[in-house]
């Protein structure tokens, strides 16, 4: 079935697992800095950091998306697979009300708004 699918299509499936691990593995690096506290750049705090169930959670699936994001870059040209990346914005953004409980402003959603629509015109170059 995956055969018949065009190679373009192939790669914003490719794109879109990326940005959903992205997104699960920075909301999850922020859930475990917030129960941290703010980061200082001493040992103590680094090794307090990198210890943390949440933060070894939230790195191992970034690495996960980036495993996904060489396979689009070795398929795509640069200049139209990295602006596809904005395509994570209004779910991160959701998943950061939702999750997190930040406040999202009307402005910061126009913004979002504004950008993904900037990616629709690169995707349909």
């Amino acid at each position: 079935m995956i055969e018949s699918l065009g190679p373009r299509t192939i790669s914003f499936i490719l794109l879109i697992a990326a940005i959903g691990i992205n997104l699960s593995g920075e909301t999850v690096l922020k859930h475990g800095m917030n129960q941290l506290g703010e980061l200082h750049f001493t040992p103590a705090s680094l090794l307090r950091a990198f210890t943390t169930p949440g933060i070894i959670l939230g790195f191992a699936l970034v690495f996960g998306a980036s495993v996904f994001w060489l396979k689009v870059i070795s398929r795509e040209p640069l200049s139209w697979a990295y602006p596809m990346l904005a395509l994570g914005y209004l779910p991160l953004m959701i998943s950061s009300r939702e999750v997190l409980g930040e406040e999202i402003t009307p402005q910061r959603l126009v913004g979002v708004l504004i950008v993904i629509a900037g990616v629709v015109l690169v995707f349909r170059s």
